[in-house]
């Protein structure tokens, strides 16, 4: 994973996992690897791993049994709303992005169309 240098790299990580978690490649339940994994294979301080899952228990997007590891959460309110608050975050930005390219409302609409029917052909 190649890291941007405006954002904290712990919050690049969190979207990572959040995405793999919306789109199933570590569903409900799950087992985490450990922040010794976890740094391993984000090629990250284990700090900096122990961060992401305290940050990520607080969001309730995963749950530690202690002697037995960090999992996925169970609770399907919280997939549903992490994928809500980063379709948002996407949109927010493409909007903003799309006005400042003069395109009006019509013409975004329009152009999404377009794009969508070439990615599902």
């Amino acid at each position: 994973m190649e890291y941007e240098n405006n954002i904290p790299i712990y919050l690049q990580v969190m979207n990572r996992i959040k995405k793999d978690m919306i789109q199933g490649k570590l569903p409900m339940g799950a087992k985490l690897p450990s922040t010794r994994d976890m740094a391993v294979q984000y090629h990250i301080n284990p700090n900096t791993a122990g961060r992401i899952y305290k940050e990520m228990e607080q969001q309730n997007m995963c749950y530690t049994k202690r002697g037995l590891g960090t999992f996925v959460t169970e609770d399907a309110t919280v997939f549903a709303a992490m994928k809500e608050a980063m379709a948002e975050e996407v949109l927010e930005t493409f909007i903003k992005e799309m006005k400042d390219l003069g395109y009006s409302k019509d013409e975004v609409m329009s152009v999404i169309e377009k794009r969508y029917e070439r990615e599902t052909d």
